[in-house]
């Protein structure tokens, strides 16, 4: 499990719980409404992935166990591999 920690400044914090009761829950809510589109995003395509390949005999049932065992770069990876495509990219 991963802890994550936001600052604010006094102004940020003033503004989000103008707009939001609780300001840790909302931010709680946006980071995992975020996670759980990225995981229908992994799952969909890693499942597509093994239904091409012939070799693949079964998938697992559990949308948990498909997205930890596929076999993806991070944003930051895939950035970084896009930067290093640009002229004068290492």
């Amino acid at each position: 499990m991963t802890t994550l920690t936001i600052e604010l400044t006094a102004t940020q914090e003033k503004a989000l719980a103008f707009v939001a009761a609780s300001p840790q829950e909302w931010a709680e809510n946006a980071v995992h409404n975020r996670c759980r589109i990225a995981i229908d995003e992994i799952y969909a395509a890693e499942v597509a992935r093994l239904t091409a390949d012939p070799a693949i005999t079964s998938i697992p049932a559990d949308k948990d166990a498909v997205v930890l065992a596929a076999d993806i770069l991070s944003a930051a990876e895939r950035n970084a591999e896009a930067e290093a495509t640009l002229p004068g990219g290492e």
